[in-house]
């Protein structure tokens, strides 16, 4: 058997790169800022529950798969380092399970990232409502085959890396279907409920202590 721990990610305005502060202030623009603070300190101890989870594992030889990683090796390494620098959890997670003896994998499509990427850009980056309007629109319209051609990727890459008696951990966005794509002997392993990541991008969700709550003023 293969085993394979599967972590929901929450993103974090540090996850966004250049995008971050054109998002972030998208974000308290539509939700307030007050409501977006609380959501961020949420998000914040979403990643602290997951860091604390792998830390009483031994992960040596653990492959460590993520979404959006278009590299390995060297270039893999300078992605990380470079999160960990924008002040990405997410990335300080794996750095340190790297540093524990994990090993990073190339998870992604370079090009269907990039192509991800730049409607979430254009969307961005828009000058006026109506371009805004029009970027999201065409998102949509291609969102989904996207997702699905990234997720066949995700998931192949994941098969023929995971080798026989290998432990695996995937980050990967909530709304991506992996697990369906899997061979029938990885086992997976929920590190948090992808169900209520999923409540949580889409209502009043407050994590505590490794568990959820609703909150209205969240």
């Amino acid at each position: 058997m293969r085993k394979l721990y599967l972590v929901p990610i929450l993103h974090m305005s540090a996850d966004m790169g250049s995008l971050a502060s054109s998002l972030d202030e998208t974000a308290k623009t539509v939700l307030g800022q007050e409501i977006w603070e609380k959501r961020k300190d949420n998000v914040s101890s979403f990643w602290d529950c997951v860091a604390q989870f792998f830390d009483v594992l031994d992960v040596k030889g653990f492959k460590i798969y993520q979404d959006g990683m278009v590299a390995d090796g060297a270039d893999g390494l300078r992605i990380i380092r470079e999160g960990i620098s924008q002040g990405s959890k997410n990335y300080g997670i794996i750095g340190k399970l790297l540093e524990r003896g994990a090993i990073l994998v190339k998870t992604e499509d370079l090009g269907l990232v990039k192509q991800e990427y730049t409607y979430v850009a254009k969307i961005a980056h828009a000058k006026s409502k109506k371009e805004k309007e029009v970027w999201a629109l065409r998102y949509r319209l291609a969102q989904g085959g996207l997702l699905k051609q990234r997720d066949d990727f995700i998931a192949k890459r994941t098969n023929d890396t995971l080798c026989e008696g290998e432990t695996g951990i995937l980050f990967i966005g909530a709304y991506h279907d992996i697990v369906s794509r899997l061979s029938g002997d990885i086992q997976v392993i929920q590190v948090k409920d992808v169900s209520k990541v999923r409540e949580y991008h889409r209502g009043p969700i407050v994590w505590t202590d490794g568990n959820i709550r609703a909150d209205e003023k969240t």
